[in-house]
């Protein structure tokens, strides 16, 4: 299983902007939940470890399945830490230089569909709850 969080401030979201293979693209903070983890706790330490911010987690919105993983999507709010200071190896450019590099970044939530944020439905859900508010239920995204 995987976990991601959702980290609102404003009128930003937090992304990781990933470059790999001179492809550019978005996620949303996150990573595997570990032996013992819960899918909550994960979503904070990958946070943690990606942004280098500390957060709580407000509720589930969304959840998807790429082949046979399943990933939950957590919406969440920054308590404290500093953006930008992400300490996860995958930060560094150091433990993974196969795997492209990784930046914590914010972005205007009104200009999400103007770039590629993986999943895009769940971006564009992103930009739909900011003026409309977020659906009651955990929405299934489309693989």
């Amino acid at each position: 299983m995987r976990t991601a969080a959702v980290v609102i401030d404003g009128e930003f979201v937090m992304l990781i902007e990933r470059v790999r293979d001179g492809r550019r693209y978005y996620l949303f903070p996150g990573g595997t939940v570990e032996p013992g983890e819960t899918a909550e706790r994960a979503a904070v330490r990958e946070t943690v470890e990606e942004l280098g911010l500390e957060v709580e987690i407000i509720r589930p919105v969304a959840r998807a399945t790429f082949g046979q993983n399943e990933q939950i999507y957590f919406l969440a709010r920054a308590t404290g830490g500093t953006f930008g200071m992400g300490h996860g190896d995958e930060m560094s450019g150091e433990a993974f230089p196969h795997a492209g590099s990784y930046r914590a970044v914010r972005w205007p939530v009104r200009q999400l569909s103007t770039v590629d944020v993986r999943p895009a439905e769940l971006a564009a859900m992103v930009q739909r709850a900011s003026a409309a508010g977020w659906p009651e239920d955990v929405t299934d995204l489309e693989d």
